[in-house]
C-alpha cells in the first residue's frame, strides 16, 4: 500500500473531523491474548502515517494498563490524535475478575479523573458511556457528562450500545457526536433503530468489531481449538463449538468476493462496513483493532475498495444465518433491551 492517506469524516454535527477507519486498541493489552508491546507501537505510528486518527481505548482494557500504554503515543501526537476512552464497567474491590455498569455520576466523575491521569491529558476528545446500567435515569448520566464537557475534561460526548429511545433521550441533554456498537457482516442488529436514529440525529457510527472479531478475516475457525486459555473469544457463543462450525460455512461468499477483487477476506468485510455511510447516508468509522502494522495497512486499504450491487447482494444474507448470540448475555447489548 502506498503512503497516501485515507479520507476523512465529521464525528457528528460538531465533532472532529477524523480518518474514516478508526483503530481499536484494545488488543494491545486485553482479551485477545498475548500482546506485543513493540510491534503495538510500530502499529500506532504506522496507523497515523497512513491517516488513521481515532483511536479507541477504554478504562476497563486491562483495569486501565490499556490508557497507561497509550499514553506516550498521544502525548507525541497530541494534536494529530483524537482520543476515546470510555467509563462505565466498574471492578468490584472484592473480586477483581467481574465487571459491574455504573452510570451514577459520582462514579463518573471518579472515572474521568482516573483516565486522565492514566491519559495524561488535560481533555478526552470523545468520552463514551461504555455500557447503560438501566437503573440510572440516562439524563442524569448524560448530564453529568455535559457538565465535564463545561468544564474542559472532555471535549465531544459518545454512548455505546444504546437503543435508538437512549440515544434520543441522551441528545435531548447534550449532542452526541458518535454512538458505538457491534456492526458487521455477522451483526446487523443495529440497522433496524439505531442506525436510523443517528442518521435522523446527525450521530456518527463508530462500529466495533467490524471484522467479526477476527472471524470474518478466517483467521481463527475454532476458539476452543485456534486460540488461547486467556483469549475472550473463547466465552462468546458464535466462536464455538456447532455454532463456530455453521458460521465459518457462511464465509463461502466473502470470499467469492475477495477473490474477484484480489484482497484479503478481511478486506472485504472492512469494506462492507464502510460503504454502509453511503448506504444509511450517515458517517460510518469502524475501529478494527490489531497489533501488527502489516495489518493496519491491510485494513486502511479497505477503504479504497467499492462493491457492487451485485456483491452487496450477495453479501447480504449472511447475518441472518448467524449461528449464536454476540454474548453470553445480551441484556447489556442494544439489541437486548430494544
Amino acid at each position: 500500500m502506498t503512503d497516501s492517506t485515507i479520507p476523512t469524516a465529521q464525528l457528528g454535527a460538531h465533532g472532529p473531523a477524523v480518518g474514516v477507519q478508526g483503530l481499536g486498541c484494545m488488543g494491545m493489552s486485553f482479551a485477545y491474548g498475548p500482546t506485543d508491546a513493540e510491534a503495538s507501537r510500530a502499529t500506532l505510528e504506522r496507523a497515523l502515517e497512513l491517516g488513521i486518527t481515532l483511536y479507541d481505548t477504554a478504562d476497563a482494557y486491562g483495569q486501565g494498563e490499556n490508557e497507561k500504554f497509550l499514553s506516550p503515543f498521544f502525548k507525541a501526537h497530541r494534536d494529530e490524535v483524537v482520543i476515546a476512552t470510555k467509563f462505565a464497567l466498574a471492578i468490584p474491590p472484592d473480586d477483581p475478575t467481574r465487571r459491574i455498569i455504573r452510570n451514577d455520576p459520582p462514579y463518573i466523575r471518579q472515572a474521568v479523573e482516573a483516565s486522565l491521569k492514566r491519559l495524561d491529558v488535560d481533555a478526552i476528545d470523545l468520552y463514551y458511556m461504555h455500557r447503560r446500567d438501566v437503573n440510572v435515569p440516562i439524563e442524569e448520566s448524560v448530564g453529568t457528562m455535559a457538565q465535564l464537557v463545561r468544564e474542559g475534561k472532555v471535549k465531544h460526548l459518545g454512548l455505546s450500545e444504546v437503543t435508538a429511545t437512549e440515544l434520543r433521550a441522551a441528545q435531548d441533554i447534550h449532542p452526541i457526536a458518535a454512538v458505538q456498537s457491534e456492526w458487521s457482516l455477522f451483526s446487523r442488529d443495529i440497522e433496524a433503530q439505531v442506525v436510523p436514529a443517528a442518521r435522523e440525529l446527525g450521530v456518527a457510527l463508530v462500529p466495533y468489531s467490524p471484522l467479526g472479531r477476527g472471524f470474518l478475516t478466517g483467521s481463527f475457525t475454532n476458539a476452543d481449538k485456534d486460540l488461547t486459555a486467556d483469549d475472550f473469544r473463547r466465552q462468546q457463543p458464535r466462536f464455538t463449538g456447532d455454532n463456530a462450525a455453521a458460521n465459518a460455512a457462511l464465509l463461502e461468499p466473502v470470499r467469492t468476493v475477495a477473490e474477484a477483487h484480489g484482497v484479503s477476506l478481511g478486506q472485504i468485510a472492512l469494506a462492507w462496513v464502510q460503504q454502509q455511510t453511503t448506504v444509511h447516508d450517515l458517517p460510518v468509522i469502524p475501529i478494527p483493532g490489531t497489533r501488527k502494522p502489516g495489518r493496519v495497512e491491510e485494513n486502511a486499504a479497505a477503504t479504497g475498495i467499492e462493491l457492487t450491487k451485485e456483491e452487496l447482494e450477495l453479501l447480504e444474507p449472511i447475518a441472518g444465518q448467524v449461528a449464536g448470540d454476540r454474548y453470553a448475555d445480551m441484556r447489556f447489548s442494544s439489541a437486548g433491551r430494544e
